[in-house]
């Protein structure tokens, strides 16, 4: 389980499931987790206690977002363990053996519990189990964990899906609104958003007023609360650093009209301390 070794094979296994072979893939790092999991058993019990990396401030998320070292990094053994069961769990979905990818996506949420990706993944294929009492669930602990605002809308997106088996249309179009707020530039959800507009249901048939009121009788998160604003002013920051000053400067004004002035301002203040804090540990 040396560094240099368990990264090389990662990459290996990346490299086959690139290629089309997902079997080798899969048998490559199942063996993999079983090692490394044998390796943590003897080596560091501590790791299995979720309390030793949970972050529960806005601002110890922050900070993890923009720290590129991550805090869960095992330095013998080298690798964070989400990226192997996030690979393994899509070497097995290629493979149709959704039961061992549900199972290696459990793991990947017990690894990172701020790694809404896997949630939403894990969620997807309770989705394609038929259990609905989970997908939604695990969507819904997105809006208190999310630090990426895409994770954000993919969230409300499954929630407009959500919805619309349900036949709530204009609950369906609320979800569409706000997930079109975020105003995140990605093809994928570019193509999300292109699929939805062609459904009955019109996020245009309900104003910004009328979502948050009817999301909100649905038991989900108020669109202004400061989660969302703080994803909105990251990816402003991130806008202002590429010269996009037109999207910084539209992300700002989302954010100031979700939270108010004030509220506004001290996010930006956290994440310019955030900063700081991320500097001074190199």
């Amino acid at each position: 389980m040396a560094q240099t070794t368990l990264e090389e094979q990662l990459l290996r296994a990346e490299g086959l499931l690139v290629q089309g072979e997902s079997e080798q893939a899969k048998d490559l790092l199942a063996r993999l987790a079983e090692d490394a999991e044998d390796y943590v058993e003897r080596n560091c019990p501590t790791t299995d206690e979720v309390q030793w990396f949970s972050f529960p401030t806005i601002f110890e998320r922050l900070a993890y977002r923009r720290v590129e070292r991550d805090p869960r990094t095992l330095e013998d053994v080298g690798e964070p363990l989400d990226r192997l069961y996030n690979d393994l769990a899509l070497a097995c979905v290629h493979v149709g053996d959704y039961d061992l990818a549900m199972e290696a996506l459990r793991q990947a949420v017990r690894w990172n519990p701020m790694g809404c990706e896997y949630r939403l993944n894990l969620a997807d294929l309770y989705r394609v189990a038929g259990d609905m009492q989970e997908y939604l669930a695990l969507t819904y602990s997105v809006f208190e964990r999310a630090s990426e605002a895409i994770h954000v809308v993919r969230a409300f997106l499954n929630f407009a899906g959500w919805f619309e088996t349900e036949g709530k249309e204009r609950q369906a179009a609320s979800a569409l609104r706000m997930a079109r707020r975020m105003d995140v530039r990605d093809s994928s959800l570019e193509a999300a958003l292109k699929r939805a507009a062609g459904t009955p249901t019109d996020p245009d048939s309900v104003t910004d007023e009328e979502a948050t009121e009817l999301l909100a009788a649905e038991g989900l998160p108020d669109a202004a609360n400061a989660e969302i604003a703080v994803c909105l002013l990251m990816c402003a920051t991130d806008a202002a650093a590429a010269g996009d000053a037109p999207t910084a400067t539209n992300l700002t004004v989302r954010a100031r009209d979700l939270v108010g002035e004030a509220a506004a301002m001290a996010l930006v203040e956290l994440i310019r301390a955030s900063d700081k804090e991320v500097d001074a540990h190199g």
